[in-house]
């Protein structure tokens, strides 16, 4: 995200004046809302977020947090200097005035610590949690700016508060600490807020992460505090970006925007701005009561992923909203914000598109960008990525010609402090419950232990065994002391699913809004889920096609070579990597041909690190023949050349799992086979 111009602008004497007078309506309308009519308190969520470590991974799962840990996210602590010596813990290193590269990190690596129990982890966040606690100044602010001259913007604070947040649900003995420290910055805030202070572009764009830090006060520590919450929520909404607006049809722009006026602030078609604003609606809709504010967000996501949509999940903004084309950029970013955001819309809405999306992204879109070790990340990932260099020509219009080297920091700091939040946060809502708390629901298929007490004392536990995504059959273990009702989510492609409980005959799945329902009595209740899935085609640009099966998306990996650019002085094992083809890659396929080929691996346990080259046990071939395909330099595919006639014999072609490929084509042209 580096656009320091727009941060400078930020700071001139018309915004700040601009900022005053919006911030005056604000407040007006924020009161005449409290003094009139409409509905007091917040809606209910569809369905509850569990408590940060109710959840635990297991299988494959916990090795990919293990991996993780053991990896670039694990260790930054030690010496990468924005984490190690970070300015929010008494250092001086920052890479923005917006002040967020300490608290992106201790917002991920909270849930990280917790889930797999690691004590040097945990200890790391605690140091830092109360290194933050202890500076709070008199007025309430926290963060680095306590005792100097450093500008004082709110929005570096909101992973701080979701890391904070987290680790009270962890150790309830925090709440002490933690709660009043919260709100003591509340009222300051909503005294800035009424003042036009605090806000700049990021911030304006990235309210509804403080809206939701307000609203787990509201719910959970309120402190007779509501009628200062909700008014500092509509603040926020009031003198924030109209994401409303953003996401109206009217308004939204359907091709690459890189030449297009925004008639909104320019950063809100900023790709991760836009992963972040998903969430703003049906957060607004907790206080507004408004259900335009929930079709709304549905509508804006719809076309999100219409208009800037990848077979691998996620959408296409190298910086900006980048459209369709497979040689355009996703930022690592905006991969773990959209996870995120879809989790929480999920959670307020009930729409199973969102835990759809969700599961596909991080299958797929996550692992891409990530060596397989995860000691190398990408700041940008390409659906068609020919080479991982230093690019020239380049392809990102806003962004530099290294940013989808693997490598520690390429092209911006920003995405190798926030990543580490991505596979944590995705098993930490893979399991909600029902508002009236009687019922366990586990959403994000993948293997699990969750260990929780639901309403009236019933204590429940759920082991959940499975390779998925690498297999189709999930085996799940309850033990209850009562009877409830336990709900699994079938995703929207599977085909002819069974399910069979307690060694009973295997009976077809009846999901009803994405859910089947198992009445599980007290004592033990065993089921296996078998969950086929069909191999799919998806339309792309110019006659191309992407090909899927299940959760999964699968490409053509590309063999490659690796160069080593630079490596860290102080760790060696973070390292510049330059990836180059070794193989044709220019192939068209045969839609007809895709065959699937599943296997179970020995002994039942998956290869590690799974998302690397070769080592899935699912595959997809092709017929195939190489093709006339243009490139720029050696660096970019061009986009994929429609019937193109084939340049020599028929062959076929193995596809792999989207995840485990750094060099790929996920889009391919297409023949027909004699």
């Amino acid at each position: 995200m580096p656009v320091t111009a727009v941060q400078e602008a930020a700071n001139g004497p018309f915004t700040m004046i601009w900022g005053l007078l919006v911030s005056l309506v604000a407040s007006l309308t924020a009161h005449s809302v409290v003094n009139g009519q409409a509905p007091s308190g917040l809606a209910p969520k569809k369905f509850l977020n569990l408590p940060l470590g109710t959840v635990k991974p297991a299988g494959w799962l916990y090795d990919q947090v293990i991996i993780q840990t053991n990896g670039l996210a694990g260790h930054e602590h030690e010496f990468y200097h924005y984490v190690s010596q970070s300015d929010w813990i008494g250092g001086d290193s920052y890479y923005s005035s917006l002040e967020e590269a300490g608290s992106y990190w201790f917002n991920g690596m909270v849930p990280n610590g917790i889930l797999i129990d690691d004590p040097t982890i945990q200890s790391q966040v605690q140091q830092f949690l109360d290194y933050v606690l202890d500076h709070q100044d008199s007025t309430g602010w926290l963060g680095p700016e306590v005792n100097t001259t450093k500008p004082r913007y709110l929005w570096g604070r909101y992973p701080f508060f979701f890391g904070a947040i987290q680790m009270v649900e962890a150790d309830p003995s925090l709440m002490t600490r933690v709660v009043p420290a919260l709100h003591k910055f509340v009222s300051l805030a909503n005294t800035m807020l009424h003042n036009g202070e605090g806000l700049e572009d990021w911030a304006r764009t990235r309210w509804e992460d403080f809206v939701i830090v307000l609203q787990w006060l509201y719910d959970f520590h309120p402190d007779g505090q509501e009628d200062l919450l909700i008014d500092t929520m509509k603040m926020l909404k009031w003198t924030g970006d109209p994401w409303e607006d953003v996401f109206n049809e009217k308004y939204f722009p359907t091709v690459a925007v890189d030449n297009l006026p925004n008639p909104f602030p320019v950063l809100t078609w900023h790709g991760v701005n836009m992963a972040e604003g998903l969430k703003a609606l049906p957060s607004t809709y907790r206080f507004t009561h408004n259900q335009s504010d929930l079709d709304a967000a549905s509508k804006g996501w719809d076309l999100l992923f219409e208009y800037h949509g990848r077979p691998s999940g996620i959408y296409a903004a190298d910086e900006y909203l980048a459209g369709l084309e497979a040689a355009r950029g996703t930022e690592l970013c905006l991969v773990v914000e959209t996870m995120f955001s879809g989790s929480y819309l999920y959670q307020v809405i009930g729409d199973p598109k969102f835990a759809d999306r969700v599961e596909r992204i991080t299958y797929n879109a996550l692992p891409a960008t990530l060596t397989g070790d995860m000691w190398s990340r990408q700041y940008l990932q390409q659906q068609n990525q020919i080479a991982a260099k230093n690019m020239n020509p380049n392809p990102f219009p806003n962004d530099g010609p290294y940013s989808n080297v693997f490598g520690l920091e390429p092209n911006y700091p920003c995405c190798t402090v926030n990543h580490p939040q991505g596979w944590p946060k995705f098993i930490s809502n893979a399991f909600v419950a029902t508002p009236d708390q009687k019922s366990l629901v586990h959403v994000y298929l993948g293997p699990y232990s969750v260990n929780t007490t639901l309403a009236n004392g019933n204590k429940v536990s759920a082991t959940v065994d499975t390779l998925y995504p690498f297999s189709d059959t999930l085996t799940t273990t309850i033990k209850a002391e009562k009877a409830f009702t336990y709900y699994v989510r079938i995703p929207s492609w599977v085909s002819k699913g069974t399910i069979a409980i307690n060694g009973g005959a295997a009976k077809a799945v009846s999901p009803s809004n994405g859910l089947h329902a198992i009445a599980v009595k007290a004592g033990t209740t065993k089921f296996t889920l078998n969950l086929p899935a069909d191999i799919t085609i998806e339309s792309r640009p110019h006659g191309s096609v992407a090909v899927h099966r299940g959760p999964l998306h699968y490409a053509f990996d590309i063999s490659r070579s690796q160069k080593v650019l630079t490596k860290n002085a102080q760790e060696p094992r973070a390292v510049d990597l330059e990836f180059d083809a070794t193989e044709t890659w220019q192939y068209a396929i045969d839609p007809s041909t895709l065959t699937f080929h599943g296997s179970t691996p020995a002994g039942g346990k998956l290869l590690s690190p799974i998302f690397d080259s070769g080592l899935p046990p699912f595959t997809i071939t092709a017929t195939a023949c190489p093709v006339d395909w243009e490139t720029a330099g050696d660096t970019f595919a061009a986009a994929p050349p429609t019937n193109p006639a084939c340049t020599g014999p028929a062959t076929n072609i193995t596809l792999w799992p989207f995840g485990a490929t750094k060099l790929r084509i996920g889009e391919f042209p297409t023949f027909k086979a004699s």
